[in-house]
C-alpha cells in the first residue's frame, strides 16, 4: 500500500510552532496550490486549494525557523484524517498532510499573491499523540 502526497505551493501564513506535553516540536501551516487552465470560452481560470500541513520533531523546528508567509515549498508526506470533538461536543474531522520532507524553493516575495486561507473556526486541537 502507498500513502504519499507531494505538492509545491506557498504558505498562506506564518508557521505555528508548538510542543506536545512530551516536548516534541509540532509545526502547523497551510500551503496553497493554484491550478490554472482555460475554460471552454478560452478564458483563463484559477482554482486555489488549501492544504493543512503538520510536521514533527526536527523537521517542525526547521519549518518554524525558516518558513514564513509567502514561502514557496515542496512538501512530501502522507495524508491523515483525524477525528476530534469541538468545544460544543460536535464530532469534527480534518484531513492533513503529515510532512516527511520539506524543501525551500524560494519565492518568498510572492506573499502578496497568496490569498488568505479560509477561517472556518473549526481548527482541530493539537493532539499529544505523535502519529509516525
Amino acid at each position: 500500500m502507498l500513502n504519499k502526497t507531494m505538492l509545491i505551493g506557498n504558505l498562506g501564513a506564518d508557521v505555528e510552532l508548538r510542543s506536545t506535553k512530551s516536548k516534541t516540536a509540532v509545526a502547523n501551516f497551510r500551503v496553497a496550490t493554484t491550478e490554472r487552465c482555460k475554460d471552454t470560452q478560452g478564458i483563463q481560470q484559477e482554482a486555489t486549494e488549501w492544504h493543512r500541513i503538520v510536521a514533527f520533531g526536527r523537521l517542525a523546528e526547521i519549518c518554524g525557523e525558516y518558513l514564513a508567509k509567502g514561502s514557496r515549498v515542496y512538501i512530501e508526506g502522507r495524508l491523515q484524517t483525524r477525528k476530534w470533538e469541538d468545544a460544543d461536543g460536535n464530532t469534527r474531522f480534518t484531513t492533513e498532510i503529515v510532512a516527511r520532507e520539506m524543501k525551500m524553493l524560494g519565492g518568498g516575495d510572492k506573499a502578496d499573491h497568496v490569498p488568505a486561507p479560509p477561517e472556518d473556526g473549526h481548527e482541530p486541537p493539537l493532539s499529544d499523540d505523535v502519529p509516525f
